[in-house]
């Protein structure tokens, strides 16, 4: 359990960074606590998404993983962060991406610091 909330939060965590540093991913609300409450909801369903999805669509273009040595990897990333959109759209989340290309690179971003996030949180398996 404790393990799930860490990773959750270091998800928020890296949301935010890409919210702070892209302008096409937006994160509105009326108060400070609405964000943050927004922001560990989005990370639930992303954190959701990666756990389901993600795995199926790696699957799915294992070839394409090969043939371009790993970097569809930004490609699946970026339609995770898309799909995380819509479903905060659908769930009347105050989060979402505007374009492509703002995925790709808020995945890289989200993918970095969850990463740097990771190894300094601690991890009880």
């Amino acid at each position: 359990m404790k393990n799930f909330i860490v990773k959750t939060l270091a998800n928020a965590g890296a949301l935010a960074v890409a919210v702070w540093l892209l302008k096409d991913i937006t994160l509105t609300g009326d108060s400070t606590w609405h964000k943050v409450l927004t922001l560990i909801l989005v990370a639930l369903v992303f954190g959701v998404v990666n756990w389901l999805v993600k795995p199926v669509l790696k699957v799915l273009s294992f070839p394409l993983f090969i043939l371009t040595l790993g970097l569809i990897t930004l490609v699946v990333n970026a339609l995770m962060l898309l799909l995380t959109s819509w479903l905060a759209d659908k769930l009347s989340l105050d989060f979402h991406v505007h374009g492509f290309w703002t995925a790709v690179l808020g995945g890289l971003i989200i993918s970095i610091v969850s990463w740097a996030l990771a190894v300094v949180l601690p991890d009880d398996e």
